[in-house]
C-alpha cells in the first residue's frame, strides 16, 4: 500500500495518476483508496461529494497548473511570442511526460465523463486556444490566420498524445512538438 498522502497536493497528484490509468468510472473507490493509502472514510471525509468532488478538484489542479504554466506567459506582452509559444511547447513535452502521459482533460473530453465535467473541460480548452491566438497575433500573424494556426497547434499536440499512447511510442509526441516548433521556426 502507498505511504498516506498527507499533502492535499499529493493526494491530488495520486487521484489524477488513477483517472489517468483508469478513467473516471474505472476509479473505484476500492482503486483510489489503494493508490491513496486512504481509506474509504478518510476520502469521504476529504472529499464529502465523493469522486465527483475528487475528479473537479483535480481537475481544477491541472487547469491552475497551465493557467500558470502554459496561458499567462502566452498571454504575457512582455515576452516575445516566439518565445512564448517555445515556452508552451516545452511547458507540454515536460507536463506530458514527453509523451508518456495523457491529457486528462482531453480524455475526460472523449468519455461520457465529458458532461459530467463539460464546463472545466471547454474552459480549459478555450482559454488554451485563446491564449494562443493571442500569442501568435503578437508574432505578427493576422487574426484568422493566428486563430487557425492556434486550432490546428491543439489538435496537433493532443492528436499526438493520442497516437503516442495508441502506438505505445511516446517519441510520437516528441516528433509532433518538434514539427511544431519547425513550423514556427521557418519564415
Amino acid at each position: 500500500m502507498p505511504p498516506r498522502a498527507h499533502d492535499p497536493a499529493a493526494l491530488l497528484m495520486q487521484l489524477a495518476a488513477v483517472f489517468r490509468d483508469h478513467g473516471f468510472e474505472g476509479a473505484s473507490m476500492a482503486r483510489i483508496s489503494a493508490a491513496t493509502g486512504l481509506g474509504k472514510g478518510s476520502l469521504y471525509n476529504a472529499f464529502p461529494g465523493g469522486k465527483d468532488e475528487m475528479a473537479a478538484k483535480v481537475l481544477a489542479m491541472i487547469d491552475d497548473w497551465f493557467e500558470a504554466e502554459v496561458f499567462t506567459p502566452l498571454r504575457a506582452t512582455d515576452t516575445p511570442a516566439a518565445a512564448a509559444v517555445g515556452a508552451m511547447l516545452d511547458a507540454c513535452q515536460g507536463y506530458f511526460w514527453s509523451g508518456g502521459r495523457i491529457c486528462l482533460l482531453g480524455a475526460f473530453a472523449l468519455s461520457d465523463t465529458r458532461d459530467r465535467f463539460a464546463a472545466a473541460i471547454s474552459g480549459y480548452f478555450l482559454r488554451w486556444q485563446q491564449a494562443l491566438t493571442a500569442a501568435l497575433i503578437r508574432l505578427p500573424l493576422p487574426e484568422d490566420q493566428a486563430a487557425a494556426l492556434s486550432e490546428e497547434m491543439l489538435s496537433r499536440i493532443q492528436g499526438g498524445l493520442v497516437l503516442a499512447r495508441s502506438l505505445n511510442d511516446p517519441a510520437c509526441f516528441v516528433r509532433e512538438l518538434d514539427r511544431l516548433r519547425a513550423r514556427l521556426a521557418a519564415p
